[in-house]
């Protein structure tokens, strides 16, 4: 007997989606809404299949158990990767210009949702373009909490489609083209991947494995993820990882205004450190 098309291969059942929105809301603070049931089905219809799992019931109590791999596989699957060079593009002639209007060197730069490493090599080349040399006086920390792709972003190497916008000039100052097995692809050249340091971090962890301040925080279509509370939480916690002088890029339709104790707009998704916590350094 054929099945039927509109059968599922699983059981999914609400109560099952509720408590895999549970789950990843704890552990990631990412809030997953009723339209995202198919999505979830998908991904994670994936990791039953691969497990050899029956139901998510039963996947559910495998991920409940582990402390490790598969854990980690149910977040990489749920967390989603959407990025581009250059996204929101307005943003990096700012970045350039205040980052040569600062004094102080080297300068540390956070990227705190790399991806697969668009954004932070986005920001590599700003800085070379910026300081006029493949080795600028600065540091960029790269993190995610999907361990997938950051794997991919520490090895750099992109299709020919993901770099088909970039001006020909660009393509040929940061990229060396693959060759044989390697034709249709793209490799950041290794002089931008040594400016970047990439590291796992869940921005809901009560420690976060970095270090000091920085002079550019990047946390761009992120919030859009995380509810009210959460936001606070986590832009509560950026502040004082922040140089007074400092600036926080957000994503286009992202506001900051519920954390205006913290941070006020300078200008288009721009943020600085409010005066009240400028004051608070003094």
């Amino acid at each position: 007997m054929s099945r039927d098309p509109d059968q599922k291969e699983f059981l999914f059942t609400q109560a099952e989606f509720e408590h895999i929105r549970t789950l990843l809301y704890q552990h990631s603070g990412i809030k997953l809404n009723d339209s995202k049931k198919d999505m979830v089905y998908s991904r994670l219809g994936r990791r039953l299949r691969a497990t050899g799992m029956k139901s998510f019931q039963e996947y559910l109590e495998l991920v409940e158990q582990d402390e490790g791999d598969e854990w980690e596989a149910f977040i990489n699957s749920l967390t989603t990767n959407l990025t581009a060079f250059f996204r929101e593009p307005h943003h990096f002639p700012l970045l350039k210009e205040h980052v040569l209007s600062l004094r102080k060197k080297p300068l540390r730069l956070w990227c705190s949702a790399a991806s697969t490493g668009e954004e932070p090599y986005t920001m590599a080349m700003t800085m070379i373009d910026a300081f006029g040399s493949y080795k600028p006086p600065i540091e960029i920390i790269a993190t995610d909490i999907d361990t997938n792709v950051l794997t991919k972003a520490r090895a750099g190497i992109y299709s020919l489609e993901r770099v088909e916008k970039l001006p020909p000039e660009t393509l040929k100052r940061f990229f060396l083209k693959g060759t044989g097995k390697n034709n249709g692809f793209v490799q950041v050249r290794k002089e931008l991947r040594d400016l970047i340091s990439f590291r796992t971090l869940n921005l809901l962890d009560e420690q976060w494995p970095i270090n000091g301040t920085f002079d550019v925080i990047f946390c761009r279509n992120v919030m859009i993820y995380f509810d009210k509370e959460t936001q606070y939480k986590i832009l509560k916690r950026f502040a004082p990882m922040l140089e007074s002088h400092g600036l926080l890029f957000a994503g286009h339709s992202e506001s900051l205004h519920h954390a205006a104790d913290f941070f006020k707009l300078r200008g288009n998704t721009i943020y600085e450190l409010a005066q009240s916590e400028r004051n608070s350094r003094l």
